[in-house]
């Protein structure tokens, strides 16, 4: 039995409606449970900015932990709220990933990754990312200091995953997935503009070809690649396509990606959608829409570890 855990955001939406929420989605039933919609009438209008609503989902043990704009909440698995965490330089949060005892988070708006360690329930250490115009480098600054960072946004950072050899970083202008292996940081693979998600996988990478509307995995030699474009509806059948596309997520805006196995991959995308792809049959073989609602996009996407 395979659950997903999905997070959304919803733009343009106003106080008293809902922000976005976490789903769980039963693949084998084609089900999905929501444990909670972030409506909260107490929401700091001021401090959350940009996209309203959840972003990336980690879990370390029975922890929970999931990022709004400039904040990390802690749940146990039912979503009874531990705690939560903020920090000067945490700002327009996207992406997160657990490694090593801590918590990795994006900071897009000073190009960082923050580190919150979770034996300490603090934050610890911070790197931004920075380039002189032809060179790409990292520097570490404190991130409870008053010595970081102004808030530039040059990349807009928009993911981080760790795994054993080196922590990857992508954003929407960073041209590529940056590998930094504790030393150095360099360039690991160039990318479209525009990518979310990218990660190693396999012989190859996967990521979101956001702007192109598909979901890419590509191998070093070319001969295995695979593009799938995500789900599109009727423009009829779309809810709140009058509001100001400024605003508001075009339809079929890929975001959120997590593997199952060795061939299944699922991606999410807007309105609300979670696509489940084989890159063996080299098709999408299901998928479950959450809301029909243009402004609802799904942000984070997680296998649900808790059964």
């Amino acid at each position: 039995m395979v659950k997903l855990v999905a997070t959304s955001v919803v733009r343009g939406s106003s106080q008293g409606e809902s922000h976005g929420g976490i789903y769980i989605v039963d693949l084998d039933e084609e089900r999905v449970y929501q444990p909670l919609d972030w409506n909260k009438m107490d929401i700091d209008w001021q401090g959350r900015g940009w996209d309203r609503g959840l972003r990336g989902i980690a879990f370390h043990r029975d922890r929970v932990f999931v990022a709004a704009s400039d904040e990390l909440f802690e749940f146990n698995p039912d979503f009874e709220l531990i705690g939560s965490y903020r920090n000067p330089y945490l700002k327009h949060c996207h992406e997160i990933s657990v490694h090593r005892q801590h918590v990795f988070i994006t900071s897009t708006a000073y190009d960082s990754i923050l580190a919150f360690n979770l034996k300490k329930n603090a934050f610890d250490m911070a790197m931004m990312v920075q380039t002189d115009g032809r060179n790409i480098s990292l520097s570490r600054y404190n991130p409870n200091g008053d010595d970081g960072p102004l808030p530039m946004n040059k990349f807009h950072i928009n993911n981080v995953y760790c795994e054993t050899g080196g922590m990857y970083i992508s954003g929407l202008k960073t041209n590529g997935l940056l590998l930094y292996n504790g030393k150095r940081i360099g360039m690991s693979t160039t990318l479209p503009h525009g990518t979310h998600n990218a990660r190693p996988f396999r012989d190859g990478i996967l990521f979101n070809d956001t702007e192109s509307n598909a979901l890419r995995y590509a191998t070093r030699s070319g001969e295995d690649d695979c593009a799938f474009g995500v789900p599109r509806y009727p423009e009829e059948d779309l809810l709140n396509t009058d509001m100001d596309d400024s605003r508001t997520a075009r339809q079929g805006f890929g975001r959120g990606l997590c593997t199952i196995s060795d061939t299944l991959i699922a991606g999410g995308s807007s309105p609300s959608t979670i696509a489940l792809y084989d890159l063996e049959q080299r098709e999408m073989v299901m998928s479950v829409n959450i809301s029909m609602d243009v402004r609802n996009s799904i942000h984070g996407l997680e296998v649900w570890p808790y059964y």
